[in-house]
C-alpha cells in the first residue's frame, strides 16, 4: 500500500507536508491530482520537504502526495542514444506529440520506447552464475552503438531460465536470475538506477591516456585526460558552447551526452537542429547515432535543472560500465548553480558568498568526482570525462563557481574576451588556462607521439609567455627600442598565436589536426626560430628578415598541408634552409 502525506504549504517548488508521512530522503513522490514527479529533500519529526519537477501553480494545501517507495531514479536500456531528454528523463519528442510545444504540468510518458523491438543477442545460458555488471544480451542500439545489458550492480545469483535470440521490447522478460535467498528476479533490456548514487567499479585508474579532440591548443598546450575533468569558463559571446561543439564532434569518446542545463531556449534550439545535422566523421554517420541531449531550458522548473546534471552523468556511468568512452559537455554549471540558489533561498536556508548556499562546493564535487578511467565490474574498462562550461556573470572569474570548479577539475580553459572580440577562436587565453594532466600524460606522449613532443610544447609556451612580458614594454615606450633578439620573439610568439593556437572550424585541413601534426607545426616553427636566431646573432636587422615573407608563409601552414599530406613538411624545412641561405648571401 502507497504511504500518503497532505501538502500545508507550498513556496514555489518546494512543498511542505505536516506529520509523520513515513516517506525516505531522495524518495520519489508524485504530488496533487496532476501527479507531479516530486523528491524528499528534508525530513524532520513533523515536516516533510519536497522539491517538485514541475510547475507547482495550482496546487493548494489540502492535495495529496503519494510516495513511490523509490529513489528518483533513470531507466537505462536502449533508445537512450539519440534520443532528447528533459531533466528528468522524458522524452521532449513524446512529450511534443502528447501535449504541443510547450511541457503540459503532470504529463506522463515512458523513458524509452517500450513498444520498440531489439534484435536481441542472449550472451548467457542457463545455469550460468552471473554478478553485477555481467553482460546478458547485446543488441544493436544505433549504426554506431552496440547497447549491452547487463545485469543490474548490486544483484549475483544464477540464471534459471533464458529466452532464445529474437526480437523483444525494453519490458520483455530476457531471463530469470535466482538470487542466493530463492527469490526470483526478471532480468529485462531496461533496468533503473538513483541519479544520485555513483554506478559501483572495481578500480579507479589513474590518468595515463589523453581524450584526443584534434584542437591543437588544448592537445598540445593544456590536454585533458581520459576520465579526467575540464572547466570552460567565460563571459557572454567567448565561445563556451562553440568550444563544447567542437569537443563533442571530434573528440575520440565513443558517446557523447550534452547537457543543457538552463540555457536561453534559442540556443538550445540551435544545439539540437546543429547536431542533428552534424556528420560523425568516425562513422559518416549522423552524429546523433551516438549522441544524448538533455534539454532544459531556462524557462523549465528549476528543481528539474538541479536534478538534470546527475541525470546526465547517470546515464554516462551507464555506457561506461559497457566499455565506452563517454564525454559529457554540461553546458553551463553556473545555471546549474543558480538553481540551487534558487532552491535554497525557497528553503530559507543561510546564504553563503553571493547568495550561493554553503554546500555548492560539495554538490560541485559530487558531479565532477563521478568522472574517471574504471575497471567496471564486468572487467572491461571504459571512461566519462566531464567537461564543464562555467558562465561567470560579467566574465568574473572570481565568482564562487568558477573559484569553486578550479578545485574539483584538473584542467582549466579559460576563455578571453578581447580574444574573441579579436575573432580569434578558440579563445582560450593561454596565460590564464593550466592543465595538470600533462605530467600524468608526458609518458604516452613520449610513446605514441614523440620524445620531445612535451619539450617543444614547454618551448612554444615559453615563447608566448615571453611575448606578454615583452608586450608591457612595448605599451610603455614602443617596439622600437627592443633589440631584434626580443623583436624576434614577438615575430614568432604571432606565428604560434595565428598559425598554430588559432584555428578554424569551418576549414576542412584547420577544423581537426592529428598529434602528428600537431607536432610537425610546432617542429616547423621552432626549426624557423632557431635559424632566425642564428641570423639575429649576425646583427642582422629584424626587417631583413621580415621582408623574405617567410613568417606568413609558416602561418600559412595549417591551411595548406592536409592532414593527410605531412610529407609536405619537408618542403617547408627546405624553404626555411632557403631563406636562411638568401638572408646570409644578401647581407653578410
Amino acid at each position: 500500500m502507497n504511504r500518503t502525506g497532505v501538502i500545508y504549504g507550498i513556496n514555489g517548488p518546494v512543498v511542505y507536508l505536516k506529520g509523520d508521512t513515513g516517506f525516505k530522503m531522495s524518495e520519489m513522490v508524485l504530488v496533487g491530482k496532476e501527479q507531479l514527479v516530486g523528491e524528499v529533500i528534508a525530513l524532520t519529526k513533523d515536516t516533510t520537504t519536497i522539491q517538485v519537477f514541475e510547475e507547482t501553480t495550482g496546487l493548494k494545501p489540502g492535495d495529496t502526495v503519494i510516495g513511490s517507495n523509490d529513489a528518483l531514479s533513470v531507466t537505462l536500456g536502449p533508445g537512450i542514444i539519440g534520443n532528447i531528454f528533459d531533466g528528468i528523463e522524458r522524452p521532449l519528442k513524446d512529450i511534443k506529440e502528447q501535449s504541443g510545444a510547450f511541457i503540459a504540468r503532470g504529463v506522463s510518458v515512458s523513458s524509452l520506447d517500450e513498444t520498440k523491438r531489439y534484435d536481441v543477442h542472449m550472451t548467457i545460458k542457463e545455469n550460468d552464475t552471473v554478478f553485477g555488471g555481467t553482460i546478458i544480451a547485446e543488441t544493436r542500439e544505433t549504426k554506431s552503438i552496440i547497447h549491452k545489458s547487463m545485469v543490474p550492480p548490486n544483484l549475483s545469483g544464477t540464471v534459471t531460465k533464458v529466452v532464445k535470440d529474437g526480437s523483444y521490447t525494453i519490458t520483455d522478460t530476457l531471463a530469470e536470475l535466482t538470487l542466493s535467498d530463492g527469490t526470483v528476479y526478471p532480468l529485462r533490456l531496461a533496468q533503473k538506477w538513483p541519479i544520485r548514487r555513483p554506478r559501483p567499479t572495481l578500480t579507479r585508474y589513474p590518468s595515463s591516456m589523453p581524450l584526443v579532440t584534434g584542437q591543437r591548443i588544448i592537445d598540445t598546450l593544456f590536454p585533458i585526460a581520459k576520465g579526467g575533468t575540464a572547466s570552460i569558463p567565460g563571459g557572454f559571446g567567448t565561445g563556451k558552447t562553440m568550444t563544447q561543439h567542437q569537443l563533442a564532434k571530434w573528440c575520440d569518446a565513443d558517446i557523447i551526452i550534452y547537457i543543457g542545463c538552463g540555457e536561453r531556449g534559442n540556443e538550445m534550439t540551435q544545439v539540437l537542429e546543429d547536431f542533428s545535422k552534424l556528420v560523425d566523421p568516425k562513422s559518416g554517420q549522423p552524429l546523433m547515432e551516438r549522441t544524448t541531449l538533455i534539454a532544459n531550458t531556462s524557462n523549465m522548473p528549476v528543481a528539474a535543472r538541479e536534478a538534470s546534471i546527475y541525470t546526465g552523468i547517470t546515464l554516462a556511468e551507464y555506457y561506461r560500465d559497457m566499455g565506452y568512452h563517454v564525454a559529457i559537455m554540461a553546458d553551463s554549471t553556473s545555471r546549474w548553480a543558480e538553481a540551487l540558489r534558487e532552491l535554497s533561498g525557497r528553503l530559507e536556508e543561510m546564504p553563503a558568498e553571493e547568495g550561493f548556499p554553503a554546500y555548492l562546493a560539495s554538490r560541485l564535487s559530487k558531479f565532477y568526482e563521478r568522472a574517471g578511467y574504471m575497471e567496471n565490474l564486468n572487467q572491461t574498462q571504459g571512461s566519462v570525462s566531464i567537461i564543464g562550461a562555467v558562465s561567470p556573470q560579467g566574465g568574473d572569474f572570481s565568482e564562487p563557481v568558477t573559484q569553486n570548479t578550479k578545485r574539483f577539475v584538473r584542467c582549466f580553459w579559460a576563455l578571453d574576451k578581447s580574444l574573441a572580440y579579436a575573432r580569434h577562436f578558440p579563445a582560450i587565453q593561454w596565460l590564464t588556462s593550466y592543465s595538470e594532466y600533462l605530467t600524468d600524460l608526458a609518458p604516452w606522449y613520449q610513446e605514441n607521439v614523440s620524445p620531445d613532443f612535451v619539450d617543444k610544447r614547454n618551448q612554444i609556451l615559453a615563447l608566448l609567455n615571453e611575448e606578454s612580458k615583452l608586450n608591457e614594454i612595448v605599451k610603455l615606450i614602443g617596439s622600437d627600442v627592443l633589440p631584434d633578439d626580443q623583436k624576434l620573439v614577438l615575430e614568432i610568439a604571432k606565428v604560434i598565436r595565428l598559425g598554430f593556437v588559432q584555428q578554424n572550424a569551418f576549414h576542412p585541413s584547420d577544423t581537426y589536426v592529428p598529434l602528428i601534426k600537431q607536432l610537425k607545426m610546432m617542429d616547423i616553427i621552432l626549426y624557423l626560430n632557431e635559424k632566425c636566431k642564428q641570423l639575429i646573432a649576425l646583427n642582422l636587422p629584424i626587417s631583413a628578415l621580415k621582408e623574405q615573407g617567410i613568417f606568413e608563409r609558416i602561418i600559412a601552414i595549417k591551411y595548406d598541408v592536409p592532414n593527410d599530406k605531412l610529407e609536405l613538411f619537408d618542403d617547408y624545412k627546405k624553404e626555411v634552409d632557403a631563406f636562411y641561405d638568401t638572408v646570409m648571401q644578401t647581407h653578410v
